[in-house]
């Protein structure tokens, strides 16, 4: 018997984008369901906050639970060359309000997108988890809901006006409908573990993040977490990462950690205490962030370098912004891609900003301090970009750069699909899975495999 459920709003996908999405619309007053594929706690890699995610953790009603919380209060970011010396920290309140922005956290994030979970039930969404989303529905040229399977493998429909895709690096939608795009020049490879045990910086500085650079700009970053744990990764290019033919992850890291004094150092009193993961040419965009009842939000509409940890931002950030639409969407009665404009374009912009900024720290010829040297005036943009304040006008930063560096276009990106573009027919093949021996559960798209993409 095929049972049908019917709701204002479907999200597909558990993690920050999504459950702020849905936590937003509920509190607009819909009715909305979220269908995850796994059980949470889950484990999902990008721990890090910048100051910027306060305004969305604030609408969420976020900011207590955390305040309340055992995670690492993160007040600064600082940098270290491979000799090991470091820079000032850069402290964020020096330039936002400590009570507000610039006090952040670094957050486990099994616990952290528990604790989001629980946030959007209490505000009354219905979440539901292990249930498989196996297929978009699309009547009349619009998405009408979903088919999913759950626990017990029974099938069951759910039918909405609006569908929002939120599940992460998998990117259903952007898969099926053959709309992801790789960066040309960010295609890195990124290999991390956690330990215990090693050193933290004392006092306010035991919750920055350290960015510490090896050669070729490569870098490590160096996370700590509560209970006494580090998040430690490398990222770098696959070809200096594999150089000498070795394609192990541990052994990978190891050589690497050899390379920085200061990550060396550091390491040196604890030990590793969990697995090796990898992953390799992870920054993508969807071509577009919407199409007739339907959108995406976070990393399932494009995932960016993680080297200035933007990722929890912007996808706290989309949901909220989704739901803001939605809900002007749904009172208007019109579910076109083109009510998704305004949001497509603001997520454009602080996407834009960032990955131009990213693309100067990885050019050889570019160094912030030098920049801020050169062209002091630009520092508060430079500040403001990294902190997560995205949507604004840059081009005194970027004309900075462009001293040292080429500053590349924008990409053509991210904008809602053209009209009647719902009914073009998917791809019709099964939403992707990892290789046989490489799927783990709760890894959120991560899995452990050698650089030569066989199964660890």
């Amino acid at each position: 018997m095929n049972i049908t459920e019917s709701f204002d709003a479907i999200v597909v996908g558990a993690g920050p984008a999504g459950t702020a999405a849905a936590t937003a619309l509920t509190q607009h007053g819909h009715r909305v369901v979220v269908l995850e594929r796994e059980k949470f706690p889950r484990y999902h890699i990008g721990e890090s906050l910048i100051p910027f995610t306060y305004p969305a953790l604030e609408r969420l009603g976020m900011i207590p639970r955390l305040r309340a919380s055992a995670f690492p209060k993160k007040y600064s970011v600082q940098f270290v060359s491979p000799s090991g010396k470091a820079s000032q920290p850069f402290y964020f309140f020096d330039r936002y309000d400590r009570e507000t922005v610039a006090q952040t956290w670094q957050v486990l994030r099994s616990e952290f997108d528990q604790m989001l979970v629980d946030n959007a039930r209490e505000k009354g969404v219905d979440v539901r988890e292990q249930v498989e989303v196996i297929e978009l529905l699309q009547e009349g040229g619009r998405h009408v809901g979903v088919r999913a399977r759950l626990q017990d493998g029974s099938i069951r429909e759910f039918r909405a006006p609006i569908t929002v895709d939120a599940t992460g690096r998998e990117a259903m939608a952007a898969t099926r409908k053959a709309w992801r795009r790789p960066d040309p020049l960010l295609r890195k490879v990124a290999v991390w573990t956690y330990y215990e045990g090693a050193v933290r910086d004392p006092g306010i500085d035991a919750g920055a993040t350290t960015v510490a650079f090896i050669p070729n700009k490569g870098w490590f970053w160096y996370i700590p977490q509560h209970q006494g744990r580090i998040s430690v990764g490398v990222v770098a290019d696959g070809k200096y990462l594999t150089r000498d033919g070795i394609k192990d992850p541990a052994t990978i890291f190891h050589r690497e950690v050899k390379e920085n004094v200061w990550i060396q150092e550091h390491l040196a009193p604890g030990k590793s205490c969990g697995d090796y993961w990898l992953t390799a040419e992870y920054t993508f965009r969807s071509l577009h962030c919407a199409t007739d009842g339907l959108v995406l939000v976070g990393d399932a509409a494009g995932f960016l370098d993680p080297v200035f940890s933007s990722g929890l931002m912007l996808a706290l950030k989309s949901g909220v912004m989704a739901a803001d639409a939605i809900h002007e969407a749904l009172l208007a009665g019109d579910m076109s891609a083109a009510r998704f404009e305004t949001f497509a374009q603001v997520m454009h912009q602080g996407v834009e900003n960032m990955r131009k900024l990213v693309y100067a720290f990885y050019d050889e010829n570019v160094s912030f301090r030098t920049v801020a040297r050169s062209y002091p005036e630009a520092v508060g943009d430079l500040t403001d970009c990294l902190s997560g304040d995205v949507n604004k006008d840059f081009s005194r930063m970027f004309t900075a750069l462009s001293q040292f560096t080429t500053v590349p276009e924008s990409l053509p990106y991210g904008m809602p699909a053209p009209p009647g573009s719902a009914s073009a027919p998917d791809a019709p093949v099964a939403i992707p899975a990892p290789p046989d021996g490489a799927p783990l559960p709760g890894s959120g798209g991560y899995t452990h495999v050698r650089l030569d993409g066989a199964p660890a």
